[in-house]
This record gives C-alpha cells, sequence and structure tokens, in this order.
C-alpha cells in the first residue's frame, strides 16, 4: 500500500473558469479566436496571470481549455509559455473543446480546424492535446469515421513531442465497447483520458474499470453534495483507476456551486493524496 504522489496532481482551467470569468467561444468555420464573453462574471485572474496563482496554491501541473485562450497570437502563445515556466507549471495537456470529427458532413471541416488547435498545443509545449472523438451516436459507420479523422491528425503530428488524447466523452464513446473498439483501430496512435464524470448508472464502475488500464490521463472529476464531497463516489473511482493499473496524472475536475474553487480543488486534491491504495 502507498500514497497517491502530490506529483500526480493537476488542475484544469475549467476548475476555475470562476475566477477566470472571461471564454473565447469557438467558431468551427473559422481559426480566429472569438471575442471575450464574459460567460461567468468578471472573474479576477487571465489566464497569464494563472500559473503563478497556481503555483502558489501547490500546484505544478496545468489543463487548459481551448476557449480560454485569448489569442492564437504566437506572441501571446510565448508569453503564457513563458508564464508557466517561470512558475514552474507543467502545461499536461491543451484540452481542444469542440469539433465533430464523426459527422458525417461536417466532419473534414472540423477536423481541419481541430488540427489548427493541434499546432497551438506545440507552440505552447503542451506533453498532450485533447480531441473530441466525436458527437454522433456510436454507428459503426461514425466510428469509422473517427479513426479514419483521428488516424490523419495523428499522421499530421508526427514527429511532434505532443502526445494526442482523446476522452470517453458524448454519445460515440458511451461505454466500454465503443472505446475499445476505436483504440484497438488506432493501434496506440492516439492515447486515452479517461474522465470519471463522464458516465454513470448503475455500471459506473465497472465500466470505467474496463477502460482505466489503458487510460494515460485521468480527469477526476468529484461531486459536491451541498458543499461537502461524496467520498463513497469519489474513493471508488479512485480506487478502481489505480487497481486497473493507472499510472498518470489526476486532474482535479472541480465545477460545483459550493464550496469556492480554491477550496473544491484542496479537498479533492487532499482526498486522493491521503488514499492508500
Amino acid at each position: 500500500m502507498a500514497q497517491i504522489s502530490a506529483d500526480r496532481i493537476a488542475v484544469s482551467t475549467w476548475s476555475l473558469h470562476r475566477l477566470l470569468g472571461a471564454t473565447y467561444p469557438h467558431d468551427l468555420t473559422t481559426s480566429e479566436v472569438g471575442p471575450m464573453q464574459e460567460t461567468y462574471g468578471e472573474g479576477e485572474e487571465s489566464l497569464l496571470g494563472l500559473p503563478s496563482v497556481l503555483a502558489n496554491h501547490g500546484y505544478h501541473r496545468l489543463e487548459i481549455v481551448s476557449f480560454h485562450l485569448r489569442s492564437r497570437d504566437p506572441i501571446y502563445l510565448g508569453e503564457l509559455r513563458d508564464q508557466l515556466r517561470i512558475a514552474n507549471v507543467r502545461l499536461q495537456t491543451l484540452l481542444i473543446d469542440a469539433g465533430d470529427i464523426s459527422h458525417p458532413e461536417h466532419g473534414a471541416r472540423d477536423q481541419a480546424w481541430i488540427a489548427g488547435w493541434i499546432e497551438v498545443a506545440n507552440e505552447l509545449g503542451a506533453d498532450h492535446a485533447r480531441i473530441i472523438a466525436g458527437k454522433q451516436k456510436p454507428t459503426r459507420d461514425a466510428l469509422d469515421r473517427s479513426v479514419k479523422a483521428l488516424n490523419a491528425l495523428a499522421e499530421g503530428n508526427a514527429g511532434s513531442p505532443v502526445r494526442l488524447v482523446t476522452e470517453n466523452w458524448f454519445d460515440l464513446l458511451s461505454e466500454p465497447a465503443h472505446v475499445h473498439y476505436l483504440l484497438d483501430r488506432l493501434e496506440g496512435r492516439i492515447g486515452l483520458l479517461g474522465d470519471f464524470g463522464n458516465w454513470g448508472g448503475a455500471t459506473k464502475y465497472a465500466d470505467l474499470r474496463s477502460i482505466f488500464a489503458r487510460a494515460e490521463l485521468c480527469h477526476a472529476k468529484a461531486s459536491f453534495i451541498d458543499g461537502d464531497l461524496d467520498e463513497a463516489d469519489y474513493g471508488a473511482c479512485v480506487t478502481l483507476a489505480e487497481e486497473a493499473g493507472y499510472k498518470g496524472p489526476y486532474t482535479l475536475i472541480f465545477d460545483s456551486e459550493i464550496p469556492g474553487e480554491w477550496h473544491g480543488l484542496a479537498t479533492e486534491r487532499d482526498f486522493i493524496t491521503s488514499r492508500d491504495v
């Protein structure tokens, strides 16, 4: 038995969306970043300022959701990369948060749009870029369209240090069989980010256990009930991941109204790192 090291803890900008306030909505018809929207209020911190704040809270791994980037200009991306380096914060993943490469009509357009964001991940020096495998119902045709597009994106990124991953998310990858089908046909060219919060129901834990032996990253999302961590659910998820052989980082996902963001993240972190697994 051993405890999970704090070095394996990461934070997603999604978990701090109230702190950041602004988002920059995606338009899949253009590579331009949309105008700022105060989606979650005025916010208290910019993305450029976040690395130092994150480090001051004891976190040194970050995942950035693409809609938190206010520009794709190389100068801005260079500034963000510098701030990450100065704060000693590792950019674990750029989460490319739009597109449907399984769509029969718009799939090619969305594939090209995603390819542009993979370039951004490379410019930022990210370890990974997460791509949505698709949002269509999991027919064989839709899964095969996704495989073809993911293979093409991997080929376009060949030679890059950025590892491409996808996630058990949306209808296309709504159950283990679909995840395994996709990954088997990709033959290691795309990795898996397993998310605790995307699946539910009576088979949730068995389903997650089925895929976590293949996971390279994890979105460790917890539920809070009246501000209190649902320890039974969170503990079951962490335990099944470890028992499945998962060795990667745990990215804390927090989106409850209470407690506050930093308090909620600390509660999740302390729960994970204090467990004997």
